[in-house]
Formats: C-alpha cells, structure tokens, sequence
C-alpha cells in the first residue's frame, strides 16, 4: 500500500449551536488539514497521483469553506460545524471526487495547534 500526505489550510468563522460555552459565540479559526490518500498500485509513471492534481482537487473542496460562515452551508444546516463533522465532510467530498484507484485514507482537521479530530473508514 503506498499513502500520500498532503497539508492545506483555511479560515472560517462558526458557533457551535446548543454549546454551553465560549464556542457557542461566533468565533473563528486558521484550519489545518492533513490528507492521506492511499492506493494499492502506482501509475505507469510511478505514483499513487501527481501532487499537482491532488492539490487542484483539494484546493476545489477548500474553497467551499474558505473565508466562509461555516454554519452556513448547507452541510452544517442540521449537522454542528465541530472540527469532527468538518473532517467527515472533507473525507466524503475527495471520496466522491477522486479517481476510483485513489481512496482516502484518513482526514485530520485542526482547529488549533494543539486541537484536531481525525476522520477515518
């Protein structure tokens, strides 16, 4: 099994609906996000995806939520905007996106330098 891990970040403001504390007020974070994608077998050129189209593909799912109100859209219509249901929603969109030989592997999402949740199937 070969894995690649690729790193990008945003910014977006949420509250957590119900919370009973600070995160129910309208706050913000620089979000990390690490990807590891997997595959079982290389390409004719030797990898798992070229970086660039990752990158592209990733950057396409980023700017969904960048600079945006997360509560906003519609996927945190009924789900809470928390850093777990954020790395789940990134998990599923690159499943859906990326070419069939490609999967996710697991989605870590930080919404601090020291607070993250990972996603994983």
């Amino acid at each position: 099994m070969f894995e690649l891990v690729v790193e990008t970040d945003f910014s977006a403001a949420h509250n957590l609906r119900e919370y009973k504390g600070q995160c129910e007020k309208l706050h913000g974070h620089n979000w990390k996000v690490q990807i590891i994608l997997k595959a079982e077998k290389l390409d004719k050129l030797g990898m798992v995806m070229d970086f660039r189209e990752v990158k592209r593909v990733i950057g396409e799912i980023m700017n969904k939520f960048d600079h945006t109100y997360l509560n906003e859209i519609s996927d945190f219509k009924v789900l809470n905007p928390t850093t777990e249901n954020l790395s789940k929603i990134l998990y599923d969109e690159l499943k859906n996106t990326l070419p069939l030989e490609v999967k996710v592997s697991r989605v870590t999402t930080w919404e601090s330098e020291r607070c993250g949740a990972t996603y994983f199937e």
